[in-house]
């Protein structure tokens, strides 16, 4: 019963979306990364574009109005990553703060004498467990263009991987999917990926992903979407667990 009102109540949502031709026209034509998609691809995934609008609330941070336009370019990017698996795995939370630029986090730290030092990091987004997805507009416009970088996808990913409570680089998978056979292939990708970076070699894909190993994931999540050649190159057991997670295979798609 919940079930068929859930299912009636979306498709009244799409049947009064007013978003007109010209601005997902518009919105399609700002994200190189989507162009692989077929038409049935396109179709669902502004079908699921409009449900993220209905469900999600969009807040400007530092005085920013965010436009329709600006809301229609980061929602199509969120909804990538779930084309195949449902609107359902970003419940729980409802906002979605933009600031026109990167902002800053305060953090401390204290080092091996004892002192406690406090540092400002310049970020481009981030995710809470159970709170918002904090966005930069001027990354965010720019994150689909198939060069490997996009914090939509990044944090994204980062909230399917809290989906059970922890930001480890282990989101919970497919009934189909083996959960050791993950945990070996990124356990490995990453050690391996850590030593290649501290000797200073260049694979192509953001240094940052050595962070940590939820970094790990959401950092190869981006490539996995937009370079998926360099992934399949580099990792291709990453790029395999990936494309079971997410049920898609950009790598054919983009070809």
């Amino acid at each position: 019963m919940f079930r068929f009102l859930r299912e009636w109540s979306e498709r009244r949502v799409l049947e009064r979306a007013e978003i007109a031709p010209a601005e997902w026209e518009q919105a399609f034509a700002a994200l190189p990364l989507l162009d692989g998609l077929d038409d049935d691809e396109c179709l669902r995934l502004m079908e699921l574009t409009v449900l993220f609008l209905h469900r999600k609330t969009f807040e400007g941070a530092r005085g920013l109005e965010v436009t329709r336009r600006m809301q229609l370019v980061i929602a199509l990017q969120a909804c990538l990553p779930i084309l195949e698996l449902g609107l359902d795995c970003y419940d729980g939370w409802t906002a979605v703060i933009v600031y026109p630029s990167g902002f800053a986090r305060a953090q401390t730290f204290v080092d091996e004498f004892g002192i406690e030092h406090e540092v400002h990091e310049e970020l481009s987004g981030e995710a809470w467990e159970r709170g918002p997805v904090v966005l930069a507009w001027d990354d965010a416009a720019r994150g689909g263009y198939d060069d490997g970088y996009n914090p939509v996808i990044h944090e994204f990913a980062h909230k399917l991987d809290l989906l059970n409570g922890d930001d480890n680089g282990f989101p919970p998978l497919h009934a189909d999917m083996d959960a050791a056979d993950w945990s070996r292939v990124f356990s490995a990708g990453y050690d391996d990926f850590c030593r290649r970076s501290e000797l200073g070699e260049d694979l192509g894909i953001d240094d940052y992903a050595a962070t940590a190993p939820g970094e790990f994931f959401a950092v190869l999540s981006e490539v996995f979407f937009e370079t998926p050649d360099l992934l399949q190159a580099s990792y291709p057991d990453i790029y395999q667990q990936l494309r079971r997670f997410y049920r898609q295979d950009p790598l054919a798609r983009l070809r």
